[in-house]
Formats: C-alpha cells, structure tokens, sequence
C-alpha cells in the first residue's frame, strides 16, 4: 500500500513540474508584440501630434494618412515596404515614419507610447 501512495505522489509531483515547464516555455516564445496593450486613444493623439519623436519636419502621421487612409490593413501586415526600405513589423514601420516623415527621433520599440499608436493603427481596420 506504501508503494501505491508513494507511486501516485511521485507522478503528481512530476505533472506539477512538467505542467510549470509547459507553462514557462510557452510565456518564453510568446511573439514580443502579439500581446501589445495599448490606449488607441493616446495613440490617435500621437497620431495627430507633429512633435511625435521631437520631429522637426512639422509633420505628424496625419499628415500622410489623413483620417488613417491607406493604413487600414496595417494592423495585418507582416513586412512593409515604405520609400523603398523594408520594415519587418508595424513597429519598424512607425519608427521609419517618424525617422523619415517627421525628422524626429525613433521612439521606444516596447513603450508605452508604441503600444498607444500601434493600437490606434490596428483599430483602423474595416
């Protein structure tokens, strides 16, 4: 009988582990903007804001994409293709933007303010 009880705690301990390996692993290889929270209302003000990265081209994204035209299925898209360059995810693209468009300064790939403008971005889907 002492067998049995010990048998049956060694494999509970052992689906405890392996459940917290599973569990580890899978937080591990989550993509880093799949999970983005961001405020699309912040984000449409940064979107409207010609001093987004310190620009100094007196432009905002606005300015290019009134209204958001033409970005509709960014939200989407897995690569980019601006001025010739190619971007590997919408945040690459907002940077490019801001560094090209605007004349200011890349912003914080995992911020705030990304999350806030990428969310606006994906909400412009129809």
């Amino acid at each position: 009988m002492k067998i049995i009880k010990f048998s049956i705690f060694l494999i509970l301990v052992i689906g405890l582990v392996f459940a917290y390996q599973v569990g580890e692993t899978k937080e591990a290889e989550a993509p880093s903007y799949g999970s983005m929270k961001g405020d699309m209302k912040k984000g449409k003000t940064f979107f409207n804001d010609n001093n987004l990265g310190k620009g100094t081209a007196g432009k905002y994204c606005n300015s290019c994409h009134p209204g958001g035209k033409g970005l509709e299925a960014s939200g989407e898209k897995k690569e980019f293709n601006i001025m010739g360059e190619k971007q590997n995810s919408l945040v690459e693209a907002v940077n490019f933007c801001i560094v090209n468009a605007l004349k200011g300064t890349a912003i914080d790939p995992d911020g705030q303010d990304m999350k806030d403008i990428v969310s606006y971005i994906k909400s412009l889907k129809k």
